[in-house]
């Protein structure tokens, strides 16, 4: 029987995750209808995706990897204020190496700049903006890897509410500066970029006061390389190499695409954060939750316990994730056109995105089953073998990128990436079944093909729906390379369309069996 407070804990990391993720598409709108998919656009996604992707790399990946199983190791054996030594210790080394290596960034931005969009170096002004930004934005690495370090104080802590719900103040504060520029006609890109760095600022304060109220304030003390600061960096090395796949995948997809032309990079990023609602939303609740979790449970000896969550967060995954595609992909021109098109967002730019999220929609499933896989690793203090499952799958994706664009452009790409996460998914979970660290039970074996009939059936009924709304109000979404019809029918259409495919789902899933009643009660009590 897997642990309630999986659920519980997934319920409320889920349900603040919710409120960041619709506040990012509010700001994903925004930036859509105010710089579309050109210049601007694209520079301001090469600027947020910089310290991102550090971001994922050094703090929330690596740190979580290292340092949240052993804080809650420390804390358990040696009690709360020895673990809390060791985290100010890591936070004094954390924050000189991000200081010193933030202002390198900074000074060498152009070079930086060169190697991630190459393909912008024919269009001078363009590289020149992108750099700029890029240095705006750049020291939101270190506030929010410091906010990091207070996450995974807070979660070892089970204090799950204020940690997810910090990226909504990213996403406010980015939002503010946007329309603070468009109301003074001033540069809405530049502006977006001081959002960013805003942002990280108020996140580090915001998570502050929750520590402090916890009785975990971090403060810094003098750097040194303690011992456990040492395993630390140990155990963080080559998770920091290997960590954050999805990002690099990302990366290398803007690089390629800056090939393809400048609205590539923007198309790719829309549909990206479109399906990152679902991955941010299971995806992240489960691991956050998943890693503490395990790391007590395999540190106290009860093998059965983590197998038994093991097997509950992968089906939890699935459960969530499943419909989710198939919902994306039979959706994914309605969504774009509902999202997005107003404002410099064009037809064409509809349709590109659209095929773009279509393909990304069929990863889904994957991008959260190797958030909810690498904790079986993390938890049992091996953070290699993720890294080489990375490594090989991102390859892969650069590989496959480079052969399929030359005959599907930016869905090419798109689809490279789909293929690399199922790759790194199905290497991880073959390693970790090999090992004994994962064994489908009955229950799991049971649930899987009954939710793919039931997410099957969905998936006509959404299909039906959809066909039967154009039968009665046309092509509301936009026919071939036109216009779409007037926002509010928009809205008026697909919001049914979504929610009929909803209840059909959950209904397959309780008529098939691949849910029961006292799933639900569990979350309700998360949220």
């Amino acid at each position: 029987m897997a642990s309630p407070s999986l659920l519980k804990g997934i319920g409320t990391v889920g349900f603040f995750t919710l409120g960041s993720r619709i506040t990012g598409f509010v700001r994903d709108m925004l930036q859509a209808a105010l710089l579309g998919a050109g210049d601007a656009a694209a520079a301001f996604i090469i600027a947020f995706r910089l310290p991102n992707l550090f971001r994922s790399l050094f703090a929330e990946g690596a740190f979580s990897a290292g340092f949240v199983p052993l804080f809650t190791a420390m804390h358990e054996s040696e009690g709360h204020d020895k673990a809390m030594a060791f985290a100010r210790e890591a936070a004094g080394v954390l924050a000189l190496a991000l200081a010193a290596f933030s202002a390198l960034m900074i000074v060498f931005m152009p070079a930086v700049v060169f190697v991630i969009a190459p393909g912008f170096a024919d269009n001078s002004a363009l590289m020149d903006q992108a750099v700029e930004l890029s240095r705006i934005a750049f020291p939101y690495l270190f506030f929010i890897s410091l906010a990091s370090l207070q996450s995974g104080i807070l979660n070892a802590l089970h204090i799950f509410a204020a940690p997810a719900a910090a990226p909504i103040l990213l996403n406010i504060t980015v939002i503010g500066f946007l329309l603070g520029a468009t109301v003074l006609d001033n540069h809405r890109a530049e502006a977006m970029a001081w959002g960013v760095s805003a942002a990280g600022l108020i996140q580090f304060l915001w998570l502050a006061y929750h520590c402090k109220r916890a009785g975990a304030a971090l403060g810094l003390s003098r750097p040194r390389l303690s011992p456990d600061v040492k395993l630390l960096l140990k155990r963080m090395l080559p998770v920091a190499i290997g960590a954050g796949v999805y990002q690099l995948n990302m990366f290398a997809s803007t690089i390629i695409a800056s090939f393809v032309s400048v609205s590539a990079v923007s198309w790719l990023y829309y549909a990206d954060r479109v399906n990152q609602l679902p991955v941010g939303i299971v995806g992240v609740a489960v691991g956050i939750v998943l890693l503490p979790l395990l790391s007590r449970q395999i540190r106290a000896g009860n093998e059965e316990a983590a197998l038994a969550n093991q097997n509950r967060a992968i089906e939890v995954s699935l459960l969530l994730t499943v419909p989710a595609a198939v919902g994306i992909a039979m959706l994914a021109e309605p969504i774009t056109s509902t999202l997005f098109e107003r404002g410099a967002f064009t037809p064409t730019d509809r349709e590109a995105v659209a095929l773009a999220l279509f393909t990304f929609a069929f990863a889904l499933p994957a991008y959260v089953l190797n958030k909810t896989l690498t904790p079986g690793f993390f938890g049992r203090h091996d953070t290699a073998t993720p890294v080489k499952v990375a490594a090989a799958a991102f390859i892969v994706n650069l590989a496959a990128s480079l052969a399929l664009i030359q005959f599907y452009g930016h869905v090419g790409i798109a689809l490279a990436s789909t293929l690399s996460a199922w790759l790194n998914a199905g290497m991880l979970f073959v390693i970790l079944y090999r090992r004994g660290h994962i064994k489908p039970d009955v229950r799991l074996k049971k649930r899987i093909p009954r939710l793919m009939l039931a997410a099957a059936v969905m998936g006509g009924a959404v299909w039906a729906a959809l066909r039967f709304a154009e039968g009665l109000m046309g092509p509301v979404f936009g026919p071939p390379h036109e216009p779409a019809g007037p926002e509010l029918l928009r809205i008026y259409v697909l919001a049914p369309v979504i929610t009929a495919g909803g209840l059909v789902f959950l209904a397959g899933v309780f008529l098939f069996g691949a849910a029961d009643k006292s799933d639900l009660k569990q979350f309700k009590r998360g949220a």
